[in-house]
């Protein structure tokens, strides 16, 4: 493995998250860290082989995966002023991902340090020289960051494997999470390159037609929902029935992850006063009026 050149100044590292390297002056500035043990080792070989020294890091989001090793690069990390705390956190970034403090070992990524966060930028600002662009949805301060032509667009959107391994784009608000995807669509238009956090590099129509999966799978299980609900059913039935119909064989840590962007659908059919609560042995919901 080895850097990809995107832009005149801007490279990519392979992974799951990949990491973005932006040439800044006399260093380099990067972009989602990672996680894995060697992974830190990995980004510094890389970076003397530009030959110039990490000066800071920026993170898409606070989730652990993202930002595990960033402790070991040593560079002061930045973060959009929504995800410091989650960042800072590791009771937050469980909190995050799980609903609560996790079971330990249970999750896919975590680890137990405390991070100090060293700076935070709100979107329009150009920390580093590259610009922050807005694109919440699967978490609250979600960030894309634009260098050039290349949009490192995190987890604004998902590969195609991602998204057949786990069934639900893992979100906290459908809306939010849909207008991003139409902020995604305007820029790949314009002739951004878009580099998912998890997913293939994609550009022109390739861009245009996985941000079209991610919404039509976003939509779909909006009304698959609305069909299921005809009778009552709990979260975790929900969530069952819509993995099902996404041909996803579910495991205990998969249908933890895929409860979040269900209750998040809930939550957005509930606001739009199309669903009912109640209680019939546990929490339930229902479509309003079957």
């Amino acid at each position: 493995m080895g850097l990809r050149k995107m832009d005149d100044d801007f490279y990519l590292y392979p992974g799951s998250p990949s990491t973005g390297f932006k040439l800044n002056g006399e260093g380099i500035i990067l972009v989602d860290p990672g996680h894995g043990s060697g992974r830190h080792k990995d980004l510094l070989r890389e970076a003397r082989k530009l030959g110039k020294p990490v000066l800071a890091q920026v993170a898409t989001h606070g989730h652990a995966d993202h930002i595990a090793v960033s402790l070991r690069v040593g560079a002061p990390l930045h973060i959009h002023r929504f995800e410091f705390s989650i960042a800072e956190s590791p009771l937050a970034r469980e909190v995050m991902t799980f609903g609560s403090k996790a079971p330990e070992g249970f999750l896919a990524y975590s680890f137990p340090e405390e991070l100090r966060v060293r700076g935070v930028f709100d979107w329009g600002e150009s920390p580093f020289g590259l610009k922050a662009v807005g694109l919440p949805g699967h978490s609250p301060g979600m960030t894309g960051f634009l260098s050039g032509n290349v949009l490192y667009a995190g987890d604004s959107f998902f590969g195609e494997r991602l998204l057949g391994a786990v069934g639900l784009p893992y979100l906290i608000d459908v809306g939010a999470f849909l207008r991003s995807l139409d902020s995604l669509e305007g820029l790949a238009s314009s002739g951004v390159t878009l580099i998912p956090s998890h997913g293939p590099v994609v550009s022109g129509e390739g861009a245009l037609d996985l941000v079209a999966i991610n919404r039509e799978r976003i939509l779909r299980a909006v009304g698959l929902t609305l069909e299921f609900l005809k009778r009552p059913l709990s979260t975790d039935e929900l969530a069952l029935k819509l993995m099902e119909a996404f041909g996803v064989e579910p495991s205990p840590k998969k249908l933890a992850l895929n409860l979040v962007p269900v209750r998040a659908i809930i939550a957005r059919l509930y606001n739009e006063d199309k669903i009912e609560a109640l209680v019939e042995k546990g929490l339930k919901w229902k479509v309003k009026g079957d």
